[in-house]
Formats: structure tokens, sequence, C-alpha cells
């Protein structure tokens, strides 16, 4: 009795995933349809509810994460995301307590901030950009391969 309802709940989440693309709904979707499959061994709708609940929860939280891992090994970074990992040269001097700092890379000037308050990175040193918040290049220094008592500090 309850089976066209599992399945009518399982078809609407999967045409939602599939137009979201988010690996979201379709768990709940295998949690529907396998509350439907325990229909057929006699379980009442609490029980179905109950398998639903607990197999989408599994699901969402425990292959979601592997999921996404294995979907987005080969996605192609771009703007500022592709910029993560990069060595920039700072033109100013960054000093966060002063609220100034700047830095260039790929021929575009950034404004920039350093990771650590208490560092103050000088004009025309390499850094290495951590992150981008908002228009802001967060940076450390770079590690210098090149020069083994750099990397002791």
């Amino acid at each position: 009795m309850y089976g066209i309802m599992w399945l009518i709940i399982c078809i609407i989440l999967v045409i939602v995933e599939v137009t979201t693309l988010n690996l979201t709904t379709i768990w709940f979707a295998i949690g529907g349809f396998i509350a439907y499959l325990t229909g057929f061994v006699g379980a009442g709708f609490w029980g179905q509810f109950f398998v639903f609940v607990i197999v989408s929860l599994i699901m969402l939280f425990f292959t979601r994460p592997v999921a996404r891992r294995y979907l987005n090994k080969g996605r192609v970074k771009t703007n500022a995301e592709s910029l993560v990992g990069q060595i920039a040269k700072t033109t100013s001097c960054l000093n966060n307590r002063e609220g100034f700092g700047s830095a260039v890379i790929n021929g575009q000037e950034w404004s920039a901030i350093s990771s650590d308050d208490k560092i103050i990175i000088e004009e025309g040193e390499d850094v290495e950009i951590l992150e981008v918040r908002g228009v802001k290049l967060v940076v450390r220094k770079a590690i210098a391969p090149w020069k083994p008592e750099e990397n002791r500090k």
C-alpha cells in the first residue's frame, strides 16, 4: 500500500538530484527505494519510515564525502580558486595590524594579508597563497627549497 508512495518519493528525489547535481537528494532517493523494498517483507508504514530515515542518513553521512572526492577528482579549478598553492611576490609590505599590503601574481595585483597577524612580510618577498577571501589573498612566506637554512625557521 505504501509502496507507491515510496516510489513517487524516490522518483521526485531523483529528478531533484538530476536538476541540481548537489549529491544530496540521491541518498534520500536510495533510502526511499530501500523503504519501498521493506514493504515486501511485511514492514508497516512506521517500519518503512524508520528504514527510510536510517538508510538515508547513513548514505548521506558516510558515502557522500567519498563520492564527492571521486567525482571532483578531475575538476579543473578556475579563477581565484586556482591561485591557492601558487607563489606570488609582494609589491608592498604586508602588515595586518596596519591594514595594508599587496602582492602580484600572473601580472595581477591583489590586496594581500599574512596568515599570521604577528608576521610582517617585506616588499619583494615570495609568498605562498593559502586562500582567497573575497578580493584578498591570504599568504605566508614561501618556503625556498633551494635554501635549506630558511626551511628550518
